[in-house]
């Protein structure tokens, strides 16, 4: 059926997982590499599934069922993630990630837990107008802010903006230093407006979990710094999966 797309299986057409294989708990990663990488911080990890950005690992962390998907880069293929395992019934997403920190005291290598995200994606406006909030479920966060906590991990708690262009959308000079105007001072804007960093995706997520009435919560491992014009790839992302990792262990432990 066109209106609900599926595969030979009938799983949904993108993610191609189906209700038997899915927890009640998934952590969403961007890049397809680190869902292993995230899956191995798991008891009894096994591959699930690969199809195009959707790579998909199960596991256990504690006595918790955990799904690992990742979502590609942006708002389009995160609202796709989001839509086909609230289907196959996921009831808490966590995105896991990197950014570009802002504000010049956030180190790179060190920690942001968004509790909010600045709507600046394209994929959450087909859904509800922009003045709707783009908000992180409280108790996800507190789960996120006290596993870093107790890991003695550095997290800085607060808001990101969440584009879907990464160089002009962010400030940055596209090919041939093309840039619009009114993209000039978007970084100096919300730096003021004490927004932490720069990422894609978390915005679309807390938006539909909203809608959807999925919890909702992300980290980001700082990769760089704008302010301070540094950047390192991997810095703090083992620190970002670890932290998840234990944060999905204290909601299994709290009601939520």
């Amino acid at each position: 059926m066109a209106q609900e797309p599926t595969d030979r299986e009938g799983r949904p057409y993108h993610v191609r997982l189906s209700k038997g294989e899915v927890g009640r708990v998934a952590l969403l990663p961007g890049d397809p590499g680190r869902v292993p990488k995230i899956a191995e911080r798991l008891e009894r990890p096994k591959q699930l599934n690969s199809n195009r950005e959707y790579t998909a690992y199960g596991g256990y962390a504690g006595r918790e069922r955990v799904t690992v998907v990742s979502t590609g880069i942006g708002g389009p293929s995160t609202a796709i993630a989001v839509e086909e395992l609230a289907r196959l019934g996921v009831e808490v997403m966590i995105r896991i990630g990197t950014c570009g920190a802002i504000q010049p005291s956030i180190k790179v290598g060190s920690l942001i837990i968004a509790d909010a995200a600045v709507r600046m994606d394209g994929a959450s406006s087909q859904y509800v107008q922009l003045g709707y909030p783009a908000a992180a479920t409280p108790g996800v966060v507190m789960a996120l802010s006290g596993a870093a906590e107790s890991l003695r991990k550095r997290a800085t708690v607060g808001i990101a903006a969440s584009t879907d262009s990464f160089y002009a959308g962010q400030g940055r000079r596209s090919f041939g230093g093309f840039l619009p105007s009114d993209k000039a001072h978007v970084v100096d804007d919300m730096r003021a407006a004490k927004v932490l960093c720069f990422e894609m995706e978390a915005a679309t997520l807390f938006t539909l979990g909203r809608l959807f009435g999925i919890k909702t919560g992300a980290i980001f491992a700082a990769v760089a710094n704008r302010a301070t014009d540094e950047f390192k790839s991997e810095a703090g992302v083992e620190d970002a999966i670890d932290v998840a990792v234990a944060a999905v262990k204290k909601l299994k432990a709290s009601s939520l």
